[in-house]
């Protein structure tokens, strides 16, 4: 007989805003924005539970947050600081499971399939592990259980916050029957429209349909919408995942035309990107840079080299270079990234690979 899986999906609560009501008391029970300042071009990184019930959401631009909430406390994310509790919350989640996906900074899947820890029951396990995190961190963490990474990802957000939920095998199929396509993870708002505009409003209007009318209409997404339509997801929990890329960039105060200011800009995101790909043990070939002109057309150039980049003379070199390929100093500039990819594990890495909740 085959083992039945045992999916835990764990979603800290409003995790950048939560880690900044603890540290201070001051915001405790207030509307907080966590992100750009309210006169500028930045946006929301994550918002209080008090914020929320004014319509504020992540990635709403922090001008319009402000709108909404004019009293909300504007404060810039300290990523060192979510960084260390992350750290916290990832020695506690191998306690439980060898079988660790990070997701996000506030997220991760375990597979407990196979851990006889709380006589087996994932359910138990879930709330064991919500009690040490809060005793460890001071925070809470909604967790949903069930047999699959798609039904788990719902569940953990059905009780927010501080919940628990349980999708067991027998309930699977009818709860994605119900489920609403926009609340289908995977589906965003592009696709649900698409979606609304082919009479396909729940999984059970999904699952009425074929394979190939889900492929023609969507492609190889199809595949997955029929599956989970059925409440079936046979991913797996992947805790050696290696991330495809690591990146970062900023919203400039105000547009700027100086090539030598947006060099600079580009210098602080690249340590900021590298000291993240050293952290996970990683060796990158693939440099990128992201340049959005001030009439929000967006470009990206790359370079790819045979040797690892390190921080290095030549690899600062390389921004200059890729920023030539672009109009900037002809054109202004209002935002800056860069991104790292073609990352494999480093071969001289010594000893086990920390799983990071990045």
């Amino acid at each position: 007989m085959a083992l039945q899986r045992k999916i835990i999906h764990i979603d800290m609560d409003a995790f950048f805003a939560a880690v900044e009501q603890r540290d201070c008391t001051d915001y405790q029970g207030r509307p907080l924005i966590v992100g750009g300042a309210p006169n500028s071009r930045g946006v929301v990184s994550t918002c209080s539970y008090e914020a929320r019930r004014y319509g504020i959401r992540s990635a709403m631009p922090a001008s319009h947050a402000y709108r909404l909430c004019p009293h909300a406390i504007f404060v810039r994310p300290r990523f060192e600081v979510y960084r260390q509790v992350s750290n916290d919350i990832r020695t506690i989640f191998a306690d439980y499971s060898e079988r660790v996906e990070p997701c996000s900074l506030d997220e991760a899947y375990l597979d407990v399939s196979a851990v006889q820890r709380s006589c087996g029951s994932a359910t138990r396990i879930a709330q064991e592990i919500k009690q040490r995190i809060r005793r460890v961190t001071g925070l809470t963490a909604s967790a949903g259980v069930s047999y699959n990474k798609f039904l788990a990802k719902i569940a953990s957000d059905m009780d927010k916050p501080d919940g628990l939920y349980v999708i067991t095998p027998e309930q699977g199929p009818g709860f994605a029957a119900r489920l609403p396509v926009g609340r289908f993870h995977g589906i965003g708002k592009a696709t649900e429209a698409k979606m609304h505009a082919l009479g396909l409003k729940t999984g059970a209007d999904l699952k009425r349909c074929s394979v190939e009318f889900l492929t023609t209409h969507f492609g190889k997404a199809g595949r997955y919408y029929y599956d989970i339509a059925r409440g079936n997801d046979d991913r797996p929990v992947r805790g050696t995942r290696v991330s495809r890329s690591v990146g970062a960039e900023k919203t400039l105060q105000e547009d700027i035309e100086d090539k030598e200011l947006m060099v600079r800009h580009l210098q602080d995101l690249l340590h900021d990107v590298m000291d993240r790909v050293n952290a996970k043990r990683l060796v990158v070939r693939t440099l990128a840079i992201k340049v959005k002109y001030a009439d929000f057309e967006l470009v990206t150039r790359s370079k790819t080299v045979a040797m690892p980049l390190r921080m290095s003379r030549e690899t600062l070199a390389m921004l200059s270079e890729l920023l030539d390929k672009t109009e900037a100093g002809e054109r202004k500039i209002r935002l800056l990234g860069v991104t790292l990819s073609s990352l494999s594990e480093s071969e001289n890495a010594e000893g086990p690979r920390q799983l990071e909740l990045f």
